[in-house]
């Protein structure tokens, strides 16, 4: 769903590696064949070179940045399609993206390190920072990291989502998001089952703030962005709308009360998404403010490469942190095979195959290191999701990369990071 967030967590992995059905292009768009430039590249890169390409006809992606880091197989960056429909503007290498709950990832991150410094425990409640959050005191900062508190995602409502189409540059507080939140009672007691909330990163997002004595935003760059080097990411503050140049405009296919459901197109009106006659909304300039430390953070394929990096193999912990956060990866579904499942901020695709996804109206984001390869596979589209079937733009995309890169038969068959009666994105 556009609004919750969610990781694809195996969406990507899912059942549907063989692509189907045909469609054009978007009208008035340039053919999205790669522009790599011309030169020796790796066997697999030939393959995703047709691949891919047939993937954005049959989802109406108009534009797509794929960073693929492999040390044995060899490195392959390509960009496909147009940043504007309806112009011949190329996506670069160099695209800024807004990278939607790939930020969740860092908010976690940034409570994991004052969780090493002493300054909070993961079994301390919420009520300890946040008197405030209903049942807080039987809610913990785990358990909200982890996704299983039970509190109801506010990007749920519908009143919300009226709102988000209504006045799309409205800056949104934490208090106003939780406000909404806390209007719906508990979906089930915590610790007892998965749901993924964006109310859950919020609250985290308002302990980072005060316990560090600084924006969340300030406190990422100091305590990640900076220590990694990485010069095209931040978390903007909650009154700048702007995404800095060079992007592509981004976009959504119906209204954000359209979408509380599924991104899915009404069947009826599918042909048209596909061939272009039926244009997807322009999002680009929406106020990110209601995604905040859940989804408002801004970044490039080059820098979500190095960070991904440090995220799964460390690098931003000390050794004993990052052990308890790999080790922190369970199910979402009990009983759930395939190795898919979620933990202190951190999504587990396939054994070894960590990282995130992340989807903000306009844009969708992809981001995995594989720590038995040492490969990294990064993908940003100028769409949030597919009209076919609601799934995420760039994870429809991965699952053409990860079924060439690993084959079809290591791909899991299920979706753990979304409950079965929500969308992924």
């Amino acid at each position: 769903m556009t609004k919750n967030l969610t990781t694809a967590a195996a969406i990507v992995l899912g059942a549907a590696l063989v692509l189907s059905g045909c469609a054009g292009t978007t009208s008035g768009a340039p053919s999205p064949a790669a522009s790599a430039p011309e030169k020796s590249i790796p066997a697999y890169a030939t393959a995703l070179q047709t691949q891919i390409p047939e993937v954005m006809k049959q989802n109406a992606i108009p534009g797509l940045v794929v960073h693929i880091l492999s040390p044995e197989r060899g490195d392959w960056s390509a960009t496909f399609g147009t940043g504007e429909i309806g112009e011949a503007v190329p996506m670069t290498l160099d695209d800024v993206f807004r990278i939607g709950s790939n930020t969740k990832t860092m908010t976690s991150t940034v409570i994991l390190q004052l969780v090493q410094e002493g300054v909070l425990a993961l079994d301390d409640p919420i009520s300890k920072f946040l008197p405030d959050v209903p049942g807080g005191e039987n809610i913990t900062i785990a358990q909200l990291s982890e996704m299983r508190s039970g509190l109801y995602s506010y990007s749920f409502d519908p009143g919300f989502n009226a709102t988000l189409d209504a006045e799309p540059q409205k800056v949104w507080t934490p208090d106003e998001l939780l406000a909404i939140a806390f209007t719906h009672p508990a979906k089930f007691a915590p610790g007892t089952q998965y749901d993924y909330s964006n109310t859950n990163i919020v609250l985290l997002g308002l302990v980072i703030e005060q316990l560090t004595g600084m924006s969340a935003s300030a406190a990422f760059k100091e305590r990640i962005f900076e220590p990694l080097g990485l010069q095209h990411t931040f978390l903007p503050e909650p009154k700048d709308s702007s995404i800095p140049t060079p992007h592509a405009k981004g976009y959504q296919f119906g209204t954000n009360v359209e979408t509380i459901d599924s991104y899915a197109v009404p069947a009826a009106q599918l042909p048209s998404a596909l061939n272009g006659t039926l244009l997807p909304i322009n999002q680009t300039d929406a106020n990110p403010s209601w995604a905040w430390t859940a989804g408002g953070a801004i970044s490039t394929v080059d820098d979500l490469a190095v960070y991904v990096k440090a995220l799964v193999g460390g690098g931003l912990l000390d050794d004993a942190t990052q052990k308890l956060r790999i080790a922190s990866v369970q199910p979402t579904v009990a009983g759930q095979a395939g190795g898919v499942g979620y933990g202190l901020g951190i999504a587990q695709f396939a054994p070894g195959i960590l990282g995130h996804d992340g989807q903000l109206p306009g844009y969708s984001t992809f981001m995995v290191y594989n720590t038995n390869t040492n490969e990294t596979i990064i993908i940003g589209a100028n769409l949030s999701a597919s009209p076919v079937d609601g799934e995420t733009a760039a994870v429809v995309v991965a699952k053409s990369i990860i079924a060439e890169l690993y084959g079809a038969a290591d791909v899991p068959k299920n979706n753990p990071a979304a409950p079965p009666t929500t969308p992924a994105g």
